[in-house]
């Protein structure tokens, strides 16, 4: 496909760029070298990773044998030309949502809105109903089901920490919102989970720009899941490229309230709703 002059700007193209820049940073390769390996352009790859051009699913094949992703770039190739006007399920979310399921320890931040498993329902369908996805009731089910996570026999140790504008921004309405907050605290009581969070006061941090979930494992292995915007979204399982995740989380965790502050935070904009 020829290249263009102004950038693709649907998710599709977004989060293939993204996934792309991020593999071949990470192996430590420049454009050229990973185009000579490929025996494509580097000029090629460069407007792949400027969203120019369009990759073919033999460029995706390519890249998944190269970097032996299990399938990540075809699944981002499927999603630029099957899904461009939907709201879509991020490439890897299956992948995610198995290992979610085999968690030790779950450490997860959020910027934007309450962590999905602690969404009551009516809190999690006014966000899904904003991207309008035809197939609503299943997603609404499925986030509702994911939280099976927190009570199953051996639950894993569950941190979430939270920007303080989480807990101000209405969703839906005030009744949904205070319903919401006292899901928190609610939840905050199981010896398993711990919820903290991150007051105005500290101003700009590391945790300004997007969500963020780590994942930990029996065999002391970790994986992350990234999400900046609801506009990019990526989950990764390589020690090199979780690793500066990890210490993203810990860092936005030093800037949050204890967690009896926090709980005492929840009831004041409770309060003031």
């Amino acid at each position: 496909m020829p290249s263009r002059s102004e950038p693709y700007e649907d998710l599709g193209h977004i989060a293939y760029a993204r996934e792309l820049t991020a593999w071949r940073e990470a192996a430590g390769l420049t454009k050229k070298q990973l185009a000579d390996a490929l025996g494509y352009t580097d000029q090629l790859i460069g407007q792949y990773e400027r969203r120019t051009n369009t990759p073919s699913k033999r460029v995706s094949e390519d890249l998944d044998t190269f970097f032996k992703t299990n399938g990540v770039f075809v699944r981002h190739w499927k999603l630029i030309h099957e899904l461009p006007n939907a709201m879509p399920v991020f490439p890897g979310f299956e992948r995610y949502m198995e290992r979610e399921k085999e968690t030790t320890h779950l450490k997860a931040y959020s910027a934007y809105v309450v962590s999905g498993l602690l969404q009551i329902e009516d809190y999690a369908r006014a966000i899904f109903e904003i991207g309008n996805p035809p197939d609503l009731e299943e997603r609404l089910a499925q986030r509702m089901g994911r939280q099976a996570l927190l009570t199953k026999e051996g639950a894993p140790n569950l941190f979430f920490c939270m920007d303080e504008s989480v807990l101000r921004r209405i969703v839906s309405s005030r009744d949904v919102q205070r319903r919401q907050l006292q899901a928190l605290l609610d939840v905050s009581e199981r010896p398993n989970v711990t919820v903290t969070v991150v007051p105005w006061g500290q101003g700009y941090n590391r945790g300004t720009s997007g969500s963020l979930i780590v994942l930990g494992f029996k065999d002391g292995s970790h994986a992350a899941y990234i999400e900046v915007a609801s506009l990019w979204r990526m989950f990764v399982e390589q020690p090199e490229m979780v690793g500066p995740y990890i210490v993203q989380y810990d860092t936005i965790a030093a800037y949050a309230h204890h967690v009896d502050e926090s709980r005492s935070l929840i009831k004041r904009v409770m309060e003031e709703l």
